[in-house]
C-alpha cells in the first residue's frame, strides 16, 4: 500500500514539476514566470519529499523531509516576492497586455516608502470598466 501511495505522491510531483517548467517556458514575462514556477514548483517538491518520507518510513529521513518541506513552503513565496519586487523596482518591463500596474508611482525610489493612492481601489476600478458593481 505504502507504494502505491509512493508512486502517486512521485506522478503528482513530477507533473506539477514539468507544469513548473512548461510556466518558465511559457509566460511572457518575468512577473508571471515567477509565479507560475514558484507555485506549481512548490507543488511538485513538496509531493516528492512526502512520497520520499512515505517510502523510506523512518523517523529520521521523513523529519528531514517534513522539515524541507516546511521551509520551502515558508521561503519560496518570500524569495518570489523579493526577486519580484527587485525586478519591479529595477525597471523589468512587465507584459505589453498588462491591464494595471498599480505600484506605479506610488514608490518613492530614494526612501523606499509606498504612498497611498487618491485613486479608486482597484476591484472598484475593474467594476466600473466592467460595468459591474463592485464586490462587496
Amino acid at each position: 500500500m505504502t507504494e502505491i501511495l509512493t508512486v502517486i505522491l512521485l506522478i503528482i510531483g513530477a507533473a506539477f514539476i514539468l507544469i513548473s517548467a512548461l510556466g518558465v517556458v511559457r509566460m511572457p514575462d518575468l512577473y508571471l514566470r515567477m509565479s507560475s514556477s514558484t507555485k506549481t514548483g512548490t507543488l511538485g517538491v513538496g509531493s516528492v519529499l512526502l512520497a520520499a518520507a512515505i517510502y523510506f518510513s523512518e523517523l529520521g529521513i521523513a523529519s528531514r523531509s517534513i522539515a524541507t518541506l516546511f521551509f520551502i513552503l515558508l521561503t519560496a513565496p518570500v524569495a518570489a516576492h523579493m526577486m519580484g519586487r527587485a525586478a519591479y523596482f529595477n525597471g523589468v518591463p512587465l507584459w505589453k497586455e498588462t491591464r494595471y500596474d498599480e505600484l506605479k508611482g506610488h514608490y518613492d525610489l530614494k526612501t523606499h516608502v509606498l504612498t497611498g493612492s487618491d485613486e479608486q481601489p482597484s476591484a472598484d476600478r475593474v467594476a466600473e470598466e466592467t460595468e459591474q458593481p463592485p464586490a462587496t
